[in-house]
């Protein structure tokens, strides 16, 4: 067996998953104890909400080798997701129209990165076994399977992890998407930990509408207007109600008023589009969707996560937010009956305008 040129290895990744649209690669080891320590006392304190799979696969998430056996490094890669849309700031000072997260307005992410995934991973096993090493193994992971992926890709140097908890580049900002090969190939290489930069910056803690970012570098879920359009099947607790505004799935405020983000890339990858015209629509006109019509346009869409009930309960607490719209009470009024999950929401958006 020829001995693996993994310098060379490693040029050729970087330049494959480059030719596949993704902005940057890096190479980890495989240690994220430190990360697991820091998991663990956050789930202790009850801030995963009913996050339950956040707890549910044991020390996995901090210890590779058991989502795949002989797992010795890991290839991080990033891709840019930032579509030139009407301005995030726009959207969220235009009450009468839903603002939904800026991934989730295209196709899913993960079916997109997937896809591009499986390429790289062919070219890499193709390389191998030319120079007569047929033993590659490795396991795909694109927000899919129990592992800490911003403490992986900060390892790998792709950036630092901000106080508002998610991962931030230098050059890039923070609007793009994280995916993994896990594999038996030892390209690790000794990267020089991402300095921080967020410096004494604290404009996530204060943009924050719901306060979830309960101090730097820590952010309680359960607060998280994310989780509770998202993740939260139940009742959304009336004191996240007015600041919610019109955020109807998901939330991106301390991204968008990052600093970071000025240097943020767009990618014209076409699965990233907004669809539907989903950057821009009136909440009136989506709280009228049958559930028919949901199916069909959230179809491959990550907003299926959330549910029709939960697509209504999360548009009627927007209704309740906004000025006064015509027909608005009698639109509302058709919709009770679906669910008393829906009606509790209905009818707090009604109050909010009798009191009006």
């Amino acid at each position: 067996m020829k001995q693996l040129n993994l310098n060379q290895l490693r040029n050729n990744i970087s330049n494959w998953a480059s030719d596949l649209g993704f902005a940057e690669v890096g190479f980890s080891d495989t240690d994220l104890k430190a990360d697991g320590k820091k998991l663990r006392s956050w789930l202790a304190k009850g801030m995963h909400g009913e996050m339950e799979y956040m707890t549910s696969h044991g020390d996995m998430r901090w210890n590779p080798a058991k989502l795949k056996s002989g797992t010795r490094s890991i290839i991080s890669l990033r891709i840019n997701y930032l579509e030139k849309t009407p301005a995030p700031r726009d959207t969220i000072r235009t009450e009468n129209k839903g603002s939904i997260s800026k991934y989730a307005q295209g196709r899913d992410y993960h079916k997109t990165i997937r896809a591009k995934l499986k390429i790289l991973e062919k070219k890499i096993r193709i390389f191998c076994e030319g120079n007569n090493y047929y033993n590659f193994e490795s396991r795909l992971v694109t927000d899919s399977a129990p592992i800490l992926e911003k403490a992986v890709a900060q390892k790998a140097g792709l950036g630092w992890i901000g106080k508002n908890t998610l991962l931030i580049n230098k050059e890039a900002g923070s609007w793009f998407f994280l995916a993994e090969i896990l594999t038996n190939l030892p390209l690790a290489k000794n990267n020089l930990p991402e300095k921080n930069l967020c410096g004494d910056c604290k404009a996530c803690l204060k943009i924050c509408p719901t306060k979830a970012i309960i101090e730097p570098y820590v952010l309680d879920a359960k607060k998280c207007i994310s989780y509770l359009t998202i993740e939260n099947k139940g009742t959304i607790p009336e004191e996240y109600r007015k600041p919610m505004g019109n955020r109807i799935f998901g939330c991106d405020d301390c991204q968008i008023f990052c600093p970071w983000n000025r240097y943020a890339n767009q990618n014209k990858e076409k699965d990233f589009k907004p669809r539907h015209g989903l950057q821009n629509e009136e909440l009136i006109n989506l709280f009228q969707w049958s559930e028919n019509e949901f199916e069909r346009k959230t179809a491959g869409s990550a907003i299926r996560r959330t549910g029709y009930q939960g697509w209504l309960r999360n548009i009627a607490v927007a209704l309740g937010n906004t000025k006064s719209l015509p027909n608005l009470t009698q639109i509302l009024l058709a919709r009770k009956g679906y669910s008393q999950l829906l009606d509790e929401h209905i009818n707090w958006a009604l109050e909010q305008h009798t009191r009006i």
